[in-house]
């Protein structure tokens, strides 16, 4: 078994498959696509885009911090202190929105590994198994919530802001929170909705299957 941060090959091109059947290609077919969901989908990974999603949102709060004390400097300490703050959120936000990144990219070659085990075959009994309605529907509800927060804070809290009474440094801080909310949530959403796309297909059969197994000349069709 492969470690959990290595993701499945792709299925082999159909000159070189070795099953020794349909019911051999079928088990691992559903075995990968079942690492595959989960690498997706899975809890951990909700829970690790929030992470880094907080880890961004507490570099970027100390960057607001340094903003509004550089705003607001009346003496030596004050900009010391911001250029601390601004060091302090530049080390957590960077970092953050790297691995960010990094999981979107990883969630893009996961869906491609998905599409193409799940066009090899067809097996709707076991693909069923892989719907994760209640996972599906955490994830689409709390990154709307999450998406709409951001959305919220990026133009309504700035169009209301007061002249005089709401610094730059605070509505700078405020959409920026705002911005990677929103981008979080968007992100979520996304999985969700593409997650439920791709189940339909791929039980349904409205995907195009792959080639024919040589062993049964087209049979199981």
């Amino acid at each position: 078994m492969p470690p959990r941060s290595v993701l499945p090959p792709p299925p082999p091109p159909p000159e070189i498959r070795a099953w020794p059947d349909r019911d051999a290609l079928l088990a691992d077919r559903s075995y990968l696509l079942g690492v595959l969901v989960k690498a997706h989908i899975g809890p951990g990974r909700l829970g690790l885009l929030w992470l880094w999603g907080a880890v961004g949102a507490l570099g970027w709060s100390l960057i607001g911090t340094a903003l509004i004390a550089f705003e607001e400097a009346y003496d030596p300490f004050s900009a010391i202190f911001g250029v601390v703050m601004l060091a302090l959120g530049a080390a957590a936000l960077i970092p953050a929105a790297i691995l960010i990144g990094v999981g979107v990219h990883r969630d893009v070659a996961v869906r491609r590994l998905l599409t193409q085990w799940g066009e090899l075959d067809r097996d709707p009994a076991r693909d069923a198994g892989l719907r994760l309605p209640g996972v599906s529907l955490v994830w689409l509800l709390t990154s709307f919530v999450l998406a709409a927060l951001g959305l919220f804070a990026c133009v309504v809290v700035p169009a209301g802001a007061v002249r005089g009474e709401d610094t730059y440094g605070l509505m700078a801080l405020i959409m920026g929170l705002g911005l990677l909310a929103w981008t979080v949530g968007l992100i979520g959403v996304f999985k969700a909705f593409w997650h439920r796309r791709w189940i339909v297909r791929t039980v349904t059969g409205a995907a195009a299957p792959g080639p024919l197994p040589a062993w049964d000349g087209g049979a199981h069709r």
